[in-house]
């Protein structure tokens, strides 16, 4: 095999070092002031062991090229939010393919929109993150990959 294949695998069935190093990586996303001494001293791992698995360890939707992928969003029933979170997926690069909207029940709506993540301009994490970000937004979860 010319081709070093990947296999998809629980995160409570990889080792104790590549768990960490998860760790580390979601730390430093979600706090990039960090550097990476500080996150690995804070996991619990050395730099070289975090250096030697970063590369190797991808979540599921950023190793599949062409991706779909569809999203369920907690919306608060106010003029613009709606705008704002299609303008922010836009802005991201990312192709909006559908969008459905319940109608708001308690001065919030649940919104579902399956976006191509192809040409995004960004990780689908931090593009996740700058929705949570956004007024109005309560909630953002995956809930489809294709």
């Amino acid at each position: 095999m010319s081709e070093d294949p990947y296999y998809l695998v629980r995160r409570s069935h990889l080792p104790d070092v590549m768990q960490r190093t998860i760790q580390v990586m979601e730390l430093l996303n979600q706090q990039p002031h960090h550097s990476v001494l500080e996150a690995v001293r804070k996991v619990g791992i050395s730099r070289s062991a975090f250096y030697k698995y970063r590369e190797a360890i991808k979540p599921i939707y950023s190793a599949i090229d062409q991706q779909i992928v569809t999203l369920a969003l907690t919306l608060m029933h106010e003029r613009g939010v709606l705008s704002d979170v299609l303008n922010r997926l836009a802005s991201s690069g990312s192709n909006i393919l559908t969008i459905n909207q319940s109608l708001p029940l308690q001065g919030k709506a649940t919104v579902i929109i399956s976006v191509e993540t192809r040409n995004m301009e960004m990780g689908l994490d931090e593009a996740l993150d700058h929705l949570r970000t956004l007024s109005g937004v309560e909630q953002v979860n995956i809930v489809g990959q294709g």
